[in-house]
């Protein structure tokens, strides 16, 4: 296990999300796009999660991609061209005359097709050649949270103990909590917190996971070896009591977007 460290600077660590997915549970939406371009206020939301690394100070992105893999790639390489106004003289082939000067944000971004049916373990093997730091965070591309995700990273560095850390969500329940007296109803909350932890999607990992990983297309990296590393007390709890949800269901697709519509977008941290 590495000595602990000072505090990594977030600039040189690589975020690798998960953008393999087909998003089956959320067909309405995912029928023509891959799960992360789902848009929340006209934007994917595989940009608000990468925006909210990018407000902690993470620029290195790595991403997993599987399902409609192009058009992931087709959305990166036309960024500008999205964000911008520009004229363009359609009978000479210049390229577009853009009308102010973008405010890009500074991202490295390296997108990388892992394969239709990989697995989570089997795709962060696939890009392991790219993690070169000494720990790599991992997010899955639908779910997003206020988390204080240089903080994961610091309370890693500074346990040597652990080889990753979790962080843990009290998601929202989907069905309207009763509070009864008898026969009687005498209170009813919608969508209360649940009060135990569940993984809320976002990790930090020591570089050394990446030897626990099987070169197996079917393999998950949540299965066996993150078991392990709980057997092992090496695995940390990243207590997140913010707002947070996962874009699993249509439902919840309008939810978020309701939620941006009227400027109450929680996780909104940049």
């Amino acid at each position: 296990m590495s000595e602990a460290m000072s505090p990594p600077n977030p600039a040189d660590i690589p975020v690798v999300i998960l953008c393999g997915g087909q998003g089956t549970r959320i067909r309405e939406a995912s029928e023509k796009l891959p799960k992360p371009l789902i848009d929340i206020g006209g934007k994917p939301v595989l940009w608000h999660i990468m925006k909210t690394y990018g407000a902690h100070g993470y620029r290195k992105f790595v991403l997993c991609l599987g399902y409609k893999a192009w058009d992931i790639k087709e959305y990166f390489l036309r960024y500008q061209e999205n964000d911008s106004d520009f004229t363009i003289n359609v009978a000479n082939g210049d390229g577009p005359q853009f009308h102010e000067k973008s405010d890009l944000d500074d991202w490295e971004v390296s997108l990388v097709d892992t394969g239709m049916h990989t697995g989570t373990g089997g795709r962060l093997a696939k890009v392991a050649h790219l993690l070169d730091a000494p720990y790599f965070m991992v997010s899955y591309g639908d779910g997003v949270g206020a988390v204080d995700l240089s903080g994961q990273l610091t309370a890693l560095a500074a346990d040597a103990s652990m080889m990753a850390m979790v962080t843990g969500v009290h998601p929202t329940s989907r069905y309207g909590e009763l509070a009864t007296d008898g026969d009687k109803v005498v209170d009813f909350a919608e969508k209360l917190p649940s009060d135990g932890w569940v993984s809320g999607g976002f990790f930090a990992f020591r570089q050394e996971f990446l030897g626990r990983l099987l070169d197996d297309p079917s393999h998950f990296f949540e299965q066996g070896p993150m078991q392990d590393l709980a057997r092992e007390n090496a695995l940390g709890l990243w207590e997140h009591l913010g707002f947070w949800m996962g874009m699993d269901t249509y439902r919840e697709y309008s939810a978020l977007n309701e939620m941006w519509d009227n400027n109450k977008a929680e996780w909104k941290i940049w």
